[in-house]
């Protein structure tokens, strides 16, 4: 029967789905009927606090530990999800990490820590996840504003977001004629963890005139987007970014 939710009884994995915008986007699939597997690296309590609240609200979610930066992680991952939901309908590349450090501070090791996991791990976990995906298949990919705003500072952080929306649009290609779409969304400037520990919090006052809404996002912002792109109400669209920033560009 019918629940009337446009996610109903698809399989979703939200990688990186312990908190933030990753945990808002896991609970928003579960809301609208897909069984999510919420995927997090080191934080359990956090996975398990999201798994209850889409369970408490009368959907279906597991906790699946994997580090999407490493590739037998990843293969693990794909096959507990198999063992225990048996299909992949939705795929969220949430997983990422955020920092910035002016041209002088850039190294090998800081460059390769930020692409290794926002480039690299985002194609592994789709090429893994695609093992278990059929025809009507969605992929959102969760890049930034910053792929085309280009603050300065952030060169690596920018450019490994930049390549997302790269990716997003040759994969949308290749897995076109298999029935499955690539899309991502691109927040803008939103109120997470990882926001809080830049300090750009505390000076609100001088962010915040600069937004044309006249507020920093918060994780729910985002979350209907990335609904929307996994739904069927977007099923002409593919190889999309779809910016949701509060009119900053």
């Amino acid at each position: 029967m019918s629940t009337g939710k446009k996610l109903s009884g698809k399989i979703a994995l939200v990688t990186g789905a312990s908190k933030g915008i990753g945990a808002a986007i896991a609970t928003a699939l579960g809301a609208e009927g897909a069984a999510v597997a919420v995927n997090y690296a080191s934080s359990k309590d956090g996975a398990d606090r999201v798994v209850k609240q889409i369970t408490e609200a009368g959907g279906k979610a597991v906790a699946f530990q994997a580090d999407v930066g490493k590739l037998a992680d990843i293969q693990r991952l794909m096959g507990e999800i198999q063992k225990t939901f048996g299909r992949l309908d939705i795929l969220v590349n949430n997983a990422g990490v955020y920092k910035s450090v002016p041209i002088g501070e850039i190294t090998p090791e800081f460059f390769h820590r930020i692409f290794d996991l926002n480039v690299l791990g985002l194609i592994l976990t789709t090429q893994e996840a695609l093992k278990l995906m059929g025809e009507g298949g969605s992929i959102v990919n969760v890049s930034s504003v910053v792929s085309t705003l280009s603050p300065a500072g952030g060169a690596v952080y920018n450019s490994s977001k930049s390549a997302v929306d790269g990716i997003t649009r040759t994969f949308a290609k290749e897995l076109g004629p298999k029935g499955i779409r690539v899309n991502s969304v691109n927040p803008g400037l939103v109120e997470t963890e990882g926001l809080h520990s830049t300090g750009m919090i505390a000076r609100k006052d001088v962010v915040v005139p600069m937004l044309p809404l006249g507020r920093i996002g918060q994780p729910q912002d985002i979350a209907p987007a990335v609904v929307y792109l996994a739904s069927p109400d977007s099923s002409w669209m593919t190889g999309e970014t779809l910016y949701v920033t509060g009119g900053v560009h």
